[in-house]
């Protein structure tokens, strides 16, 4: 069974497998919303989840080719041989899962990644189905953060099934009905920390990047805590005004247009505009979320004081 699931068909079985446990999940959740009355879940929010999903996996099918491709020419220009025993693929999901947290750093860091990324945080509910509420473009580059995996020696095949797992587990996590996990808040992203991380608060803002483990978080400094005294806001700031099939997909990527067909903008400021941090302006009129998260920190320190 595990030669199967550490295969090339791996990836399907365990999406196979969870099917009918997310189903089972969801449906829990959607029975404890509705007598608890809590309204976690709207229609309309729940078809835009699924209907960002479809357009995902079938991109991630167009360009599983290329992906595999690319990160099998690393695997055999690979730097060591590996036996394959139980440390080495104890090693696959852990480095699988701080690739992962590089590349979603980056997605929050960078514009023109965080316009790909952002379409999995504008909804203003959080339940199990945002988590597939996907960012339709991502596998279009994924596989590069992947590759140099592949480039240690660790076989692509085992490197899509260790982030299959690890992407079921970062949809669990997506819910408001789960408070506390105990000591597992130290080392694993429980759905308190991930709820930290779909807040639209300034103090809790791209924080929380890790998948399965919260310790890249806390090694790298965007850790932070869920706090009783700040209620979580969900969704993106501001708003979307459409949140219409296309503009689901690009309502960055059209802010970014208008941003690049400013009057004598130099090309390093267009650069600059595609890839620095949302919220960089090139007449330094722009914010970024450090600068919000410094006003912001100013602000407590001084009440704090008086």
């Amino acid at each position: 069974m595990l030669d199967e699931i550490f295969s090339e068909n791996g990836q399907g079985i365990i999406y196979m497998w969870s099917i009918p446990i997310h189903a089972i999940v969801i449906l829990g959740e959607m029975i404890y919303s509705h007598f608890n009355r809590e309204k976690l879940y709207e229609t309309k929010d729940v078809l835009s989840n699924v209907y960002l999903a479809i357009l995902n996996y079938g991109l991630d099918l167009l360009m599983k080719g290329v992906s595999m491709a690319v990160m099998f020419f690393f695997y055999h220009h690979r730097l060591f041989t590996w036996e394959f025993n139980v440390w080495y693929f104890v090693a696959v999901f852990v480095l699988q899962d701080f690739a992962y947290y590089v590349l979603h750093y980056v997605d929050h860091h960078s514009r023109a990644f965080w316009a790909v990324h952002i379409t999995h945080h504008s909804s203003d509910h959080f339940n199990i189905t945002t988590g597939f509420r996907s960012p339709v473009l991502q596998p279009l580059y994924r596989y590069l953060y992947f590759s140099p995996l592949a480039f240690l020696g660790f076989n692509p095949w085992h490197i899509m099934v260790a982030y299959s797992v690890l992407q079921v587990y970062g949809t669990w996590v997506h819910t408001q009905t789960v408070k506390n996990l105990g000591f597992l808040e130290w080392f694993m992203v429980t759905p308190s920390h991930h709820r930290v991380h779909h807040a639209c608060n300034i103090r809790y803002l791209d924080r929380n990047m890790g998948m399965a483990l919260i310790i890249w978080d806390r090694i790298f400094g965007t850790f932070e805590k869920e706090v009783p005294e700040v209620p979580i806001k969900y969704g993106i700031y501001p708003k979307m005004e459409d949140k219409g099939p296309v503009d689901l997909v690009f309502y960055e990527w059209k802010k970014i247009a208008r941003d690049l067909k400013q009057p004598d903008l130099k090309f390093s400021d267009k650069l600059k505009y595609l890839f620095y941090s949302p919220g960089w302006r090139h007449d330094g009129k722009g914010k970024t979320v450090r600068d919000y998260q410094r006003e912001e920190l100013e602000r407590r320190i001084k009440k704090q004081a008086s």
